[in-house]
């Protein structure tokens, strides 16, 4: 089963660039980040000619969340318990039946938090403190779980071109790379680090030529349950996407998990 995550930057301006993408790819399932659209305005039909059931968790103009899957998506859930108030579509989750069993998948849009010093760092803290919360109550079924998403968190200074330039943002401070290592410390694998050691980009900025000099960071992450992780076989990650017509600034990132 090849499950892949990607943040999209808005479904309506990258329908083509996605579709021709799982074309290609012919993933089975994926988690999209950033569709910037509300349910009913997505464009459902083009995706269920490729052969894929579509859920979403949208929102008008920002943030929203999807998943595409081969298989039919049992049990939804949108959105993270615990802020009952809280009205913006970052989280997705749903149930996948293989043959092997189950398996669970959620896509992931962590806030962004910049600036540091504004409410959205502590936004970020908080949204970031209910999604471990999620992924202990995921540990307990003891089910192949794949938290999929970006994270927009730079977890170690090989995951930057220049992390000096990080110093000061969000992504990149010691209270964002914490929360990271404590979803591995519950017992999460990056799906990422298992496979490579080597330094890898997910995000390169449309802005100061960052693609063009490799200027990139890794923040769309796979983190993968005990039972999903020995099932890993590959990862790949889509650099080549990032080049084409009308790219998102995130590319896909693809694991491959035996079923």
């Amino acid at each position: 089963m090849k499950i892949a995550t990607w943040n999209i930057n808005g479904i309506k301006a990258r329908l083509d660039t996605t579709l021709g993408w799982l074309r290609e790819a012919e993933p089975d399932v994926v988690c999209l980040q950033e569709i910037k659209s509300v349910d009913e305005g997505f464009p459902v039909d083009p995706f269920e000619s490729l052969g894929y059931n579509v859920a979403t968790h949208g929102q008008k103009g920002f943030n929203g969340v999807a998943i595409l899957s081969k298989r039919p998506l049992e049990d939804p859930k949108r959105g993270l318990d615990g802020a009952p108030d809280d009205e913006q579509a970052r989280y997705l989750e749903g149930v996948i039946s293989t043959d092997a069993g189950v398996v669970r998948v959620a896509s992931i849009y962590l806030p962004n938090g910049n600036p540091v010093e504004s409410d959205k760092f502590a936004y970020k803290l908080a949204w970031a403190d209910r999604l471990i919360r999620r992924a202990e109550e995921l540990l307990a079924l003891e089910e192949p779980v794949v938290l999929a998403g970006d994270y927009n968190v730079i977890p170690d200074p090989i995951d930057a071109k220049r992390p000096e330039a990080w110093v000061n943002d969000a992504l990149f401070q010691p209270e964002s790379r914490a929360f990271y290592r404590r979803l591995q410390a519950l017992g999460y694998t990056d799906a990422v680090r298992a496979t490579t050691d080597a330094a890898c980009y997910t995000f390169w900025d449309y802005q100061a030529g960052a693609w063009q000099k490799d200027n990139g960071i890794r923040i769309d992450h796979m983190l993968l349950s005990p039972q999903a992780a020995d099932r890993l076989e590959a990862v790949t990650i889509e650099r080549d996407v990032r080049g084409r017509d009308k790219p998102s600034d995130h590319v896909p990132v693809v694991a491959t998990l035996s079923v």
